[in-house]
């Protein structure tokens, strides 16, 4: 703790003025007060004036300042113990957090390790974890391996001599930065889907099939936070039961490293758009490493007329994928009666209670969940919500 020992205080968010006193703080330190947050601390002197601040989201650490007249006095390592301590009690103990690029030396003091950067943007994601984002990385690897030993085409034999370190001069997995290795060595085109599927709609099966159609052999990355309407576990099963017709499919949950609350909250959120460039250029750089472990080559999309978030991460992706030797194909979305379909539209259909346009605009499996039983505590949450619209 500090030497002069100032009281620390979680500050609510109907408390105008110390609101008001930390994003003044942060912002004559250069930080914007980040929309999206769900705990603020503050250290007072003993005027009652905020000299250093930290907030959360999820289980990262956010806006994070220490005024200029107290620098040198170790209250940041106060605000980090307390904030810290805060994420311990409610359960989180991967800790995530991003921080100015000139400070990410006094957060590696900490025990927080560096994933990726944006130097344009002047932000750095760091972890707690030493060897976090390396172990998701062989967790990801091994997975595929062993759903790539239940294959049977010739491509998945070659894609698993690659991953599992069989191949001359392979090793296990592929160099991060070299993520085309798969596609010199073995003439292969490795592709890569992410979606949240909320729920899981014709449009999302027809991006599928079009990716699969592209390439290979498919990662299908289900973003597995529970921060939407419909819950992960239901996600997963309507995203699975959609596309078990097709083949060459390895699944993945995403984990907290694609699309969370750690380095993507903006998508589950309205948002600045800087805020939403900055957010999305992280989550592209973690992808880049994850895109050089599983040697993926081609990541496909959905093109987003309706969604304002989506549409600025497919620009940023369509820019940045390349120049880490990934291909970006933007697929044009799938119609209904004239309108691209949308998860949003079957959101908002269910919680008008108009089935018949959930019929027309998800799979089989997906209506049926939706009119069983099983579905019953999802349609209540889906109905009490006031905004079910993406952004």
């Amino acid at each position: 703790m500090s030497e002069a020992n100032y009281a620390i205080s979680s500050v609510g968010p109907r408390d105008r003025y110390m609101m008001e006193q930390v994003e003044q703080l942060l912002e004559r330190e250069g930080i914007h007060l980040d929309a999206h947050l769900d705990y603020t601390a503050a250290m007072l002197d003993d005027d009652y004036n905020v000299i250093a601040t930290g907030s959360c989201f999820g289980n990262t650490l956010r806006c994070m300042a220490v005024s200029s007249d107290h620098q040198g006095e170790a209250l940041m390592n106060d605000i980090v113990s307390h904030l810290i301590e805060y994420q311990y009690g409610r359960g989180n103990y991967h800790l995530f957090l991003y921080t100015k690029c000139n400070t990410s030396q006094f957060f590696q003091s900490l025990g927080f390790r560096e994933i990726a950067r944006m130097e344009e943007s002047n932000i750095v994601f760091m972890e707690n974890k030493r060897t976090g984002f390396s172990d998701y990385l062989e967790k990801l690897r091994k997975e595929s391996v062993e759903q790539l030993k239940n294959m049977t085409s010739e491509k998945a034999a070659k894609y698993l001599s690659v991953l599992d370190g069989d191949a001359s001069d392979t090793g296990s997995g592929c160099d991060s930065g070299n993520s085309d290795r798969a596609k010199s060595q073995t003439d292969l085109k490795i592709g890569a889907v992410v979606m949240n599927a909320n729920p899981f709609t014709l449009g999302h099966q027809y991006l599928v099939e079009k990716a699969v159609e592209g390439c290979d052999i498919l990662h299908l990355f289900m973003v597995s936070e529970d921060a939407s309407l419909v819950p992960f576990e239901v996600r997963k099963k309507l995203i699975e039961e959609g596309t078990a017709g097709f083949k060459n499919i390895i699944y993945h949950d995403s984990g907290s490293y694609i699309i969370s609350s750690a380095t993507f909250p903006a998508y589950f959120q309205k948002g600045d758009n800087a805020v939403i460039k900055s957010q999305a250029g992280i989550d592209l750089e973690v992808f880049s490493g994850i895109s050089g472990k599983l040697c993926i080559n081609a990541r496909f999309v959905g093109d987003e007329p309706t969604s304002l978030v989506t549409g600025i991460y497919n620009d940023i992706m369509s820019e940045a994928l390349p120049e880490s030797g990934v291909e970006c194909h933007i697929i044009p979305r799938k119609e209904f009666d004239g309108k691209a379909i949308s998860a949003s539209t079957v959101r908002q259909a269910i919680h008008d209670g108009d089935m018949e346009t959930v019929k027309n605009l998800v799979p089989e499996t997906t209506f049926n969940y939706f009119a069983s039983d099983e579905a019953k505590s999802v349609i209540e949450k889906i109905k009490a919500e006031n905004d079910v619209i993406h952004y």
